[in-house]
C-alpha cells in the first residue's frame, strides 16, 4: 500500500496545518516525556493509554490542528478509579443536556463532569483513552486506527522539533495505525 494515501487523507481534513509522519527519534523523545507525566496539578494520576496504544502500531501521523478541526467522537479525558468505576469524564456542547439538572454530579468547569456518588477502590486517575479516528479504516488500508493526544509538554516537543511555532490556538493529535 501507498503510505502516503493515509497522510493526504489526513491533510485533507479541515482544520489540519499540518501532518506529517513521525519518526523514530522524536517517538523515543515522546516515550520519555509522556512517562514523566504521572499526575496532573490536582495530584492525581494521570495515564495516557492513547499514547501507549500508538506507540504499538506500525506508523503514527501527528497532525497539527487549530479550532476547525472536527471534534472527538468520545471524551478524550475521563476520570477511573483503580477498579475502573467511571468517576468523570469529559463533556461537549453537543453531549451537555445529558448531565443538565443532575443531582449526582459536580460539574468541575464547563467540561467536566464528576460523579461523586460512585464508589471506588483504591485511587483515582485521569485516563486519556484512545479514541476512533474515523478517517482511517480497512478501505482506505489502515487497520487498527486509533487517535490520542499527547500530553501538553509532549505537543510542545513535537512543535519544537519539528521547528512550528508554540501557538496555545493550534493542538496536536496522533493518529496511529498499522497498514496489514
Amino acid at each position: 500500500m501507498d503510505e502516503d494515501i493515509p497522510l493526504n487523507i489526513v491533510k485533507g481534513l479541515t482544520g489540519v496545518i499540518h501532518a506529517f509522519y513521525l519518526n523514530e527519534e522524536i517517538m523515543d523523545i515522546l516515550r520519555e516525556e509522556e512517562a514523566k507525566v504521572v499526575k496532573c496539578s490536582m495530584d492525581i494520576g494521570v495515564i495516557n493509554e492513547g499514547f501507549d496504544e500508538a506507540l504499538t502500531r506500525e506508523k503514527v501521523i501527528c497532525i497539527i490542528k487549530d479550532k476547525r478541526f472536527r471534534p472527538p467522537p468520545l471524551p478524550t479525558v475521563i476520570l477511573r478509579g483503580d477498579d475502573g468505576a467511571l468517576l468523570g469524564e469529559e463533556v461537549f456542547p453537543w453531549t451537555m443536556h445529558q448531565y443538565e439538572g443532575r443531582e449526582d454530579l459536580i460539574w468541575m468547569g464547563d467540561g467536566f463532569v464528576v460523579f461523586p456518588h460512585v464508589p471506588v477502590r483504591g485511587g483515582e486517575r485521569f485516563v486519556m483513552p484512545p479514541i476512533p479516528f474515523v478517517e482511517l479504516h480497512a478501505g482506505n488500508g489502515c487497520h487498527n486506527v486509533i487517535s490520542c493526544s499527547p500530553a501538553p509538554t509532549s505537543d510542545l516537543k513535537i512543535k519544537n522539533y519539528y521547528g512550528y511555532v508554540d501557538d496555545p490556538k493550534l493542538a496536536t493529535i496522533l493518529v496511529a495505525f498499522d497498514l496489514s
